[in-house]
């Protein structure tokens, strides 16, 4: 079924949680904080539109369940997306409070609270009463593009087949999201919950020769495939030593890496970069640095993000570019922005030492794999899609996602799966699609 995980206790230990839950308590308050917004530009700056005054509101009366249940009608993940979004930057970003010079509303973690009452309890998302239709739709990958377009379609009584690579499902989510935001249990606990909405899940690649037969086999094809490898970092002195910053994430979080060097680089100032020299940092490593080619002000991080990773004691080395790694030193050269705007490497050299270097400079597409499907149109490496229903160029194909964003939140990625899902009803002529 691609749930079953056991958790490693040491890594649970190292990794205690960022933002604990809140106590019922705590929880009410919060809620009667809110303000129930008549424009709420809360929901207004969720990709997937949560109604937020509304599932709030049921907080603080006492109908938690009822809570969730408004939530799951939006976004079928939200007990991650309650984890993982940048809520400072969307939904608390837009909080009328801070035109009150007050604190905004947490609304992660009450949209937390809400969702882990509901899955403690053992309630199930609620599926409505739709015909089973003669319709089936694969979907290829098993992250939140995919599942999120499962869900959809089986509201709407589509039979759906989910097709993932890897031994646990629940992509970006199981595997990517640094342990103290979400935990693979967690992940799972919602791949679980669609199962139970019918939906497959099969632990099977889908290799280039396999294209022709889905299309025979099924109605619709739905490509939620996210991205391919990391960057490499392609300087003189080779790969040992070099580990890139997804597999460390997910080596940790499987409990497949224990500890790492005692000195780390990581490469890249991303929030993945942020994550992977946190890791770093608490699987024993003595000294981390990120080393940056540019300044703090263009690194892609948020702010709380490099806020949290000095907390954990990460150096950051600005406007440093790795040239070569010799026998656990990294040597790399000083960069500046000429007069012509332009990143130019100088003559100064620091060498740094690294045990272990993180490359954590951006994934590949999977260009190659997908150029397989004939028909489908790209754009710098990316699915062109029509945004409002996700269909490619292909009558029969639909994408969201990393492949089509280029690498986004993973409620973009939900609110996509969505949106594809609709499209394919249409397109299948399904009539009255519910909307959540």
């Amino acid at each position: 079924m691609g749930t079953a995980f056991t958790p490693h206790a040491g890594i649970t230990a190292r990794f205690p949680e960022l933002k604990p839950a809140l106590t019922p308590q705590a929880a009410m308050v919060e809620a009667n904080r809110c303000l129930n917004c008549f424009d709420a530009p809360c929901t207004a700056a969720c990709p997937t539109h949560i109604d937020v005054p509304r599932f709030i509101k049921k907080i603080a009366t006492g109908n938690i369940a009822g809570s969730a249940r408004s939530i799951l009608e939006a976004n079928v993940l939200a007990g991650s997306c309650a984890r993982v979004c940048p809520v400072e930057v969307l939904c608390e970003g837009s909080c009328v409070m801070h035109h009150r010079a007050e604190k905004p509303i947490m609304i992660g973690r009450l949209q937390r609270y809400a969702m882990d009452n509901f899955y403690g309890r053992g309630l199930q998302i609620p599926v409505r009463e739709r015909p089973e239709l003669p319709l089936r739709v694969a979907c290829i990958g098993g992250g939140p593009a995919s599942l999120a377009c499962a869900a959809e379609l089986r509201q709407a009584g589509v039979q759906v087949t989910v097709f993932d690579k890897r031994d646990l499902a629940g992509g970006l989510n199981t595997y990517g999201v640094a342990e103290y935001k979400q935990r693979v249990s967690e992940s799972l606990r919602e791949v679980e919950a669609i199962q139970s909405m019918g939906v497959e899940i099969l632990q099977r690649e889908i290799g280039l020769e396999d294209f022709e037969a889905l299309e025979q086999e099924f109605d619709a094809i739905f490509l939620g495939v996210g991205l391919g490898e990391m960057h490499r970092l392609r300087i003189p002195g080779g790969e040992a030593g070099v580990m890139d910053a997804l597999d460390l994430i997910a080596g940790y979080k499987t409990g497949e890496i224990l500890s790492i060097g005692r000195t780390v680089a990581v490469i890249g100032c991303g929030n993945t970069a942020i994550d992977a020299a946190v890791a770093s940092k608490r699987l024993g490593a003595d000294e981390v640095h990120i080393v940056y080619r540019r300044g703090p002000e263009e690194m892609s991080a948020f702010g709380f993000e490099y806020e949290h990773a000095l907390q954990e004691g990460v150096k950051f080395l600005w406007w440093r570019q790795p040239i070569a790694l010799e026998a656990g030193t990294l040597l790399c050269a000083a960069t500046a922005i000429n007069e012509a705007g332009e990143l130019v490497v100088g003559e100064m050299r620091t060498e740094l030492a690294a045990e272990v270097v993180v490359p954590a400079i951006g994934q590949s597409p999977l260009a190659e794999w997908l150029s397989s499907v004939k028909g489908i149109q790209f754009a710098k490496g990316r699915v062109v899609v029509d945004r409002a229903t996700g269909a490619t160029s292909h009558a029969k194909y639909f994408a969201g996602g990393d492949c089509v964003n280029g690498g986004r939140e993973v409620v973009d990625a939900v609110a996509d799966g969505k949106r594809a899902a609709r499209g394919i009803t249409a397109a299948l002529g399904v009539m009255e699609v519910a909307h959540g």
